[in-house]
């Protein structure tokens, strides 16, 4: 017996193929299909783009030695050195681009799937991070903390 193809299963197919074209035709000219930068946050590893200049905090605030402070609004983990100088870091954890919530005994905590990173270096302690927290460049000058 042979089986005729129905005049609704050709309109049906040429409908979904027109449809597949039309969807990769917008898809590639869509700014989402560009890589984000790697200042974005969310899944970019990094904070996002500010100002030097910016004044984040003043040094006071900045916890001794094993401790930090954790900027949420401009993704910033800001720690303190053996030597007393601090240190910063991207808030965003290289994961799955959560914050990282905070910061105690040398390390810092990812609450998200529990990533753990060195207070000193950024560098992963224990996964699944798969990479280290980026620095931030700063400058202290008159007892603010301010992005380089």
């Amino acid at each position: 017996m042979e089986e005729l193809t129905s005049r609704r299963a050709v309109i049906g197919g040429a409908i979904a193929a027109a449809a597949g074209v039309a969807g990769y035709i917008v898809a590639v000219r869509s700014g989402l299909n560009q890589p984000k930068a790697a200042t974005a946050a969310a899944n970019g590893y990094g904070p996002p783009a500010a100002a030097s200049g910016q004044i984040l905090a003043h040094a006071d605030q900045v916890p001794p030695q094993g401790g930090g402070l954790i900027l949420t609004q401009d993704l910033v983990v800001l720690v303190r050195e053996p030597g007393g100088s601090i240190k910063a870091f991207s808030a965003t954890c290289t994961h799955q681009g959560c914050t990282v919530s905070s910061v105690s005994e040398g390390r810092i905590m990812c609450p998200c799937h529990g990533s753990v990173f060195s207070a000193t270096t950024g560098a992963v302690v224990s996964g699944p991070a798969p990479r280290s927290l980026p620095g931030i460049d700063i400058v202290v000058r008159r007892g603010d903390v301010i992005r380089a």
